[in-house]
C-alpha cells in the first residue's frame, strides 16, 4: 500500500527531507565557490544581460559567507536576501511543526506582510542601480 503525501510518515518526513535538501544546496554552494570568475557557478543572468544588480544579486556569496559564518560579508552581499531566508525558514518550521501536529502562526498570514515583502524588494531593486552614493555600495 502506497503512502499519500498527506498522511502517515510520508507527511512528516517530507519538511525534514526538503531540509536537508536545503542544507546540501547550501553546503554545495559554499564549496562551489561563487566568488571566483568562470566558476561552476553561472553569472546572475539578470546581471550579464542587462548589467544592473538584481534583488538577489549577491545571494549566493551571501549563502557562503552564511555558511562560512561571516554575517557581515553576507549582510554586504545581499542584507535583503538575509531577510528573505529569515522567512523562508520561518515558514519551513510552520511547515514542519503542522505535520506533527502542532499550530505555529505562519508570517504569510499577517495582514500586510505580502504587500510588505513585495515593497521592501522593489526598494531594494531601485537602491541597487541607483547610480550615485550611498547607493553604490550596494552594488556586488
Amino acid at each position: 500500500m502506497a503512502l499519500s503525501l498527506r498522511t502517515g510518515a510520508c507527511a512528516k518526513l517530507l519538511p525534514l527531507a526538503v531540509g536537508a535538501a536545503a542544507v546540501c544546496t547550501c553546503c554545495a554552494i559554499a564549496a562551489a565557490d561563487p566568488q571566483t570568475p568562470g566558476g561552476v557557478i553561472p553569472v546572475c543572468p539578470t546581471k550579464a544581460l542587462l548589467g544592473i544588480n538584481c534583488p538577489g544579486c549577491g545571494s549566493m556569496r551571501m549563502i557562503q559567507a552564511l555558511v562560512q559564518g561571516d554575517f557581515g560579508a553576507a549582510l554586504h552581499y545581499n542584507t535583503v536576501g538575509i531577510l528573505g531566508l529569515v522567512l523562508l525558514a520561518w515558514s519551513w518550521l510552520v511547515w514542519t511543526a503542522r505535520s506533527w501536529g502542532k499550530r505555529i502562526p505562519n508570517w504569510e498570514h499577517f495582514r500586510h506582510a505580502p504587500l510588505v515583502v513585495g515593497i521592501v524588494i522593489g526598494l531594494w531593486f531601485v537602491a541597487r542601480i541607483l547610480p550615485f552614493p550611498p547607493f553604490l555600495e550596494l552594488r556586488v
